[in-house]
């Protein structure tokens, strides 16, 4: 007898589609206002370039790897190939909604999971590189991933527990970047140059806007406009609200000052790290995960200094750390309470240590794959077309060398309004020259 389609469930997944496929355009802000003035263009064209290739990948076969019939550890890629088959039926008897909404919902993960990993090319991407490993790693990596933790793969069947996305999309895009920081060559004058954010409030704008997002990243990975969606909603604010104060104690005792950019990466690092869980626990327990994660991830940014590894904008000791914190903290704060026995029983609520340790297999398996596959693909991309620009194009900027635009002006003032009407320069300006060219403005003025 098919499943009956209830509207309900059907008209939240949609909403919830839309909110996480605006994550990536917040994620383009976020990440954009932490690079040089010269490189934000660049950096957020990796965000709208993933959009672009991720939707048409998951039509084509992404989705049927990810979901279609799995063998453990991928999918039938001729099940949904194409979409060209009638899915309008329910996906499942616990997610009754069709199935092509269900895959929609999909596609906005598979998007913003290749997106995060292009903050470890800030400042320095070239964007024919980025695009031939995006399409190959989400290929390779992302699609059997999700089928591995979603699709009933071997991470499934194991009994390891993620959400929405703890392992599948941050641990995994966080090796990712791991991997890329680890052979890619490093910004010019790293570490002892001066790579402070060139514009804070586009920062904080993006990590708002991932914020709003993010309650359809987990509420809706519920499928349904039910209690347990309303657990994961506001575990996912209180968590988030957490980690926030937790970045920000540790930047405050170690630095003497807090600041706008902590706060918005501890914004960040709690909803990475409720992600995997946000279904699984009670309030307290989101907001002990969000402190504990905001105070990690806070340290966990300095360890590319010690270790030597040039991530421009800490996608790992953001989404790797975090991922890895939320993951396991399944297995020891999780409880049945709101879930039921079909869910985890973590170790702090008598279910012993087992789940714990299905939770460390689990993401350290992801972890271990991403960050392999990942050195081979830049490996092989960067001694081929190049991955980075050179040396000489991270001086002049990555917006101009790679896409012939700028988002800023950086011509020398002219002289406007009643000085330009009367023929006159203002005082400490130079003439324009006669050739229509203009002298760019400092990098420490512009950003």
């Amino acid at each position: 007898m098919p499943v009956e389609l209830d509207s309900g469930h059907t008209a939240w997944l949609l909403v919830s589609s839309a909110l996480v496929l605006l994550m990536t355009p917040g994620l383009a802000l976020f990440y954009g206002g932490m690079t040089k003035s010269k490189g934000i263009l660049n950096m957020m064209m990796m965000s709208f370039s993933s959009i672009g290739i991720v939707s048409l990948l998951w039509v084509f076969y992404g989705f049927s790897l990810a979901f279609g019939k799995t063998n453990g550890f991928f999918g039938d890629i001729t099940q949904y190939a194409f979409m060209t088959q009638d899915l309008t039926g329910a996906w499942s008897e616990l997610v009754p909604v069709p199935t092509f909404v269900f895959a929609v919902f999909q596609m906005m993960f598979a998007i913003i999971t290749v997106a995060l990993i292009s903050g470890v090319l800030a400042d320095r991407g070239k964007f024919a590189g980025w695009i031939i490993y995006a399409v190959l790693w989400a290929t390779i990596v992302y699609f059997p991933v999700a089928n591995w933790v979603w699709g009933g793969g071997w991470i499934f069947e194991l009994g390891a527990f993620d959400f929405a996305g703890g392992t599948a999309v941050h641990i995994n895009a966080g090796a990712a970047a791991l991997g890329l920081a680890i052979i890619l060559r490093k910004r010019n004058g790293w570490p002892s140059g001066a790579y402070k954010p060139h514009n804070v409030p586009t920062v904080a704008l993006g990590a708002g806007l991932l914020w709003f997002g993010w309650f359809g990243f987990n509420a809706g990975s519920e499928g349904a406009a039910d209690a347990i969606a309303g657990v994961a909603f506001l575990n996912t604010q209180v968590a988030t609200a957490a980690a926030i104060i937790g970045w920000l104690v540790v930047e405050w005792l170690r630095d003497g000052k807090p600041t706008l950019l902590g706060a918005s990466s501890g914004a960040i690092a709690g909803l990475v790290a409720i992600t995997p869980a946000c279904a699984f626990v009670e309030p307290i327990g989101a907001i002990g995960l969000g402190i504990v994660t905001g105070a990690i991830c806070a340290l966990a940014v300095g360890l590319k200094y010690k270790l030597g590894f040039d991530d421009s904008l800490d996608v790992v000791g953001v989404h790797m750390v975090g991922g890895l914190i939320g993951a396991l903290s399944i297995g020891l704060i999780a409880t049945q309470k709101f879930y039921g026995e079909a869910g985890p029983q973590g170790l702090f609520y008598g279910g012993g240590a087992g789940q714990l340790g299905k939770q460390a297999i689990a993401a350290f398996a992801v972890l271990a794959y991403s960050l392999v596959v990942s050195i081979i693909l830049g490996f092989a991309i960067d001694k081929t077309i190049g991955m980075t620009v050179t040396a000489e194009a991270e001086s002049q900027g990555v917006d101009q060398t790679e896409h012939a635009e700028s988002a800023y002006d950086f011509s020398a003032p002219t002289g406007g309004g009643a000085f330009a009407m009367a023929g006159i320069a203002p005082s400490g300006s130079t003439p324009a020259q006669s050739d229509g060219e203009s002298t760019p403005v400092s990098e420490k003025v512009a950003g």
